[in-house]
């Protein structure tokens, strides 16, 4: 007998209510799980701001560098533009092109077919074109200029 009372008391009070019949719930269990969840939701609640700091950061970062590529390819575009209104060949040719200049070895020709421009045919009795904006600006300074 004495071996069976040794094991009733290594075992311990637990299992001598268990014994008779009449099973208590452990307290200690519920308080426990309740204070792992208040610290979990603590840490939660303590780690939302920086995770959403952090990733809002990151996507401003994203941002930033998607500007700054586009930023190079524009210093790109006006370098390379820069370059090319440095060649004076490039610029005799844009001066021809559009502003009509002439060298003074080179004899040049404006054809005036009264079509009105680049190459198209003029129609009859298709919509009148206006005047060039000097015409008109001149027969404005002109009509300023008569006496009433």
């Amino acid at each position: 007998m004495a071996q069976g009372e040794e094991r009733a008391r290594a075992r311990g009070p637990q299992d001598d209510s268990a014994g008779s019949g009449t099973r208590r719930g452990n307290p200690a269990l519920t308080s426990r799980a309740a204070i792992l969840a208040v610290v979990m939701c603590a840490i939660a609640l303590s780690l939302a701001y920086p995770v959403r700091e952090y990733i809002a950061q990151r996507k401003e970062i994203a941002d930033l560098e998607h500007k700054e590529s586009a930023a190079r390819r524009q210093v790109d575009q006006l370098a390379q533009r820069k370059q090319q209104l440095g060649d004076k060949s490039y610029i005799e040719r844009e001066a021809t092109r559009r502003l009509h200049y002439c060298r003074p070895d080179v004899k040049c020709y404006i054809v005036l077919d009264g079509g009105g421009g680049d190459g198209q045919l003029a129609r009859k009795g298709g919509p009148t074109t206006r005047p060039p904006w000097y015409e008109t600006l001149w027969r404005s300074v002109e009509a300023a200029d008569r006496p009433r």
